[in-house]
């Protein structure tokens, strides 16, 4: 299993989980960015190991070759001293060695393809994970400002609004009522002496218009 698959597996079965229990987005966003960074350790860590075991069959490989190489040369030994059943037996040990150094290097060419594919792997790991950090305040930020959006929105067509309105206009129009009875009170209040002059003055002034008023009348008739 690659690990883009074991990444997506992880991270499909956290987010369907928060889904379950409703959790926000802005935690969503953090669980991706974790499990890609939490991946990307231990895809390297893996790669580490793989990398060690690789040097240790490359260790193997050379030793076995080198005693091969030994084998051999005692077998060489062996007929320039005419015994033939010991050249025999080291080249048997030589077969024994090379045959087991050939099955390290099948060995050590599977390794050396996992640990090119990891590393190509780990590359576009990384290169997606730059990209999630990147837009990851990008996208808690769209995020924060659609809420608030969203709960204006809300708060346009909620009755409590509503309520909260229709009690500032009583509370207005009861403030119209309090203030009409201040007004009130002056009223009927007592009259000062220049208030009394003047009702004097227009008194006086329709008593003029009304004498005006009857000579034109008795003049015309």
């Amino acid at each position: 299993m690659g690990i883009f698959s074991r990444f997506a597996d992880i991270v499909n079965a956290n987010i369907n989980a928060l889904l379950d229990k409703a959790e926000d987005p802005e935690k969503l966003i953090r669980l991706i960015v974790q499990e890609m960074e939490d991946t990307l350790v231990e895809v390297r860590t893996s790669s580490a190991r793989t990398i060690a075991e690789k040097k240790e069959i490359t260790r193997r490989i050379d030793h076995l070759k080198s005693e091969s190489q030994e084998w051999e040369r005692k077998a060489e030994l062996a007929i320039a001293k005419g015994r033939e059943d010991l050249a025999k037996a080291a080249l048997l040990e030589r077969n024994r060695a090379q045959e087991i150094a050939d099955e390290l290097q099948v060995e050590l060419n599977k390794l050396e393809e996992v640990l090119a594919k990891l590393s190509q792997e780990v590359t576009q790991l990384q290169d997606k994970l730059n990209d999630a950090r990147a837009r990851q305040k990008a996208l808690i930020m769209r995020h924060k400002t659609t809420s608030s959006r969203l709960k204006v929105k809300r708060s346009l067509y909620d009755t409590g609004t509503e309520d909260a309105v229709s009690r500032f206009e009583r509370f207005e129009s009861k403030l119209n009522e309090l203030e009409s009875e201040v007004e009130s009170y002056d009223l009927g209040r007592n009259k000062n002496l220049a208030d009394e002059i003047n009702d004097l003055e227009k008194e006086e002034e329709i008593d003029k218009q009304l004498a005006e008023l009857k000579a034109r009348v008795k003049k015309e008739s």
